[in-house]
Order: structure tokens, then sequence, then C-alpha cells
């Protein structure tokens, strides 16, 4: 069932994709397994774009679907506590304007029990650091899916260091590109291969 979510969402066939999802959950199939197959649909996907295989508008089809799908297993995904395990600033890096890794790390890390002030796509340095005086977080996110979020992010990582705030918070990278050289090289603190690596870490720094 969980192969064929995925190839229905290759398909971009979204009525076949969210039926499925629905009689997975029905099914007791757990939550993150159904994302794991939206995610490996949404992988390929990214490779015919990439073969030039799909156009723009096919992404942008295929990520309404799995946003779509998201709103659906949310309700599903249970909270491991009832207590506020600590707070997340998260956005995609100025430069970039994808979210679907983004919102799947926000919604897991809700799921968990922290508290998650999403800044969205495409925000500057300056919004961050505006963002980390009000609430005074305990982990910092950036996400980037284009290399052109890298100096973004390593400019907010020396604005975080220039306010005073570094010592403070720890800082998570995640997307695409980002791997752990680069996030030693940008001096972040942990680097995320995935949603659900992103959710560990931040227990971790938060525990």
């Amino acid at each position: 069932m969980l192969e064929e979510l995925s190839q229905k969402l290759v398909n971009l066939d979204e009525d076949q994709a969210l039926t499925l999802v629905k009689k997975a959950i029905s099914n007791s199939i757990a939550p993150l397994e159904i994302i794991d197959a939206l995610r490996t649909g949404m992988d390929i996907i990214g490779q015919k774009f990439a073969n030039k295989e799909y156009y723009i508008s096919d992404m942008v089809y295929a990520a309404e679907i799995f946003h779509l799908a998201m709103d659906i297993l949310t309700p599903h995904l249970q909270k491991t506590s009832t207590e506020i395990l600590g707070k997340v600033v998260i956005g995609t890096a100025k430069g970039d304007i994808h979210d679907i890794g983004k919102n799947l790390v926000v919604s897991l890390l809700k799921c968990a029990g922290f508290q998650v002030i999403d800044l969205g796509v495409d925000v500057p340095p300056e919004k961050f650091i505006e963002k980390v005086k009000e609430i005074k977080p305990d982990i910092v996110g950036f996400s980037g899916l284009l290399t052109t979020s890298f100096e973004p992010m390593a400019e907010t990582i020396e604005l975080l260091e220039k306010e005073g705030f570094r010592a403070s918070v720890r800082v998570m990278v995640g997307g695409g590109p980002v791997n752990e050289e680069w996030a030693k090289k940008a001096k972040a603190d942990a680097y995320a291969k995935d949603a659900v690596e992103a959710v560990e870490l931040a227990k971790k720094f938060c525990g």
C-alpha cells in the first residue's frame, strides 16, 4: 500500500493519493511510515524534475498534494509529552522558497511537544534575529534546498554571535544540499539529514 501511495504521488493523482493516506491510517499503519512513503514519492518527483521529465508546475502540484496529506496525518501523530520541551524558531533561509522539508520538521516537532515559531520561507537574517530577541528560543533551525541559501544561513549564525545570542541557542541546519561538512564550516551545532533526526537532535539539546 505504501509503495502504491508513493507511485500515486509520483503520478500526481491527488484523489487516489489522499484516499490511500486515509486507508493506511484506517489499517493502523504508523503515520511516520506513511510520511516516509510520501517523501519517497517527492524524491522521485525531484529526480524527474532534475531530468526535465517534470515541469515546475508539476513540482508545485506535488507539493500541494503533500501538504494535503500532512493535514490528514497531523492529528494522528501522537504527542510524546504534555509539557513544552523547548522553543524552536525555524524558517527557510533567504533566497529559497522551498518548504516541504521544513513543514515536516515543524509538524513533528510540535507533535513531540515543542513550541515552534515558523517564520516561513525566504527569511532574511534580520528576521531570525528579531524573533530570537522576542522569543528567546532554545533552538534556531535553518532549512534550505538551494545552495543560494548557504550564505544567508551563515550570515544569520554570524549575526547571532554578534548580537550575543549564540551562547544561548543551538543552531540546527538541514535541507537537500546541506551536509555535515558545511554545517561545521558555518559553525552550526548540528546537521539533521531528515525530519525524524531533527526531532531527536532537538530532544537531546533540550533534554
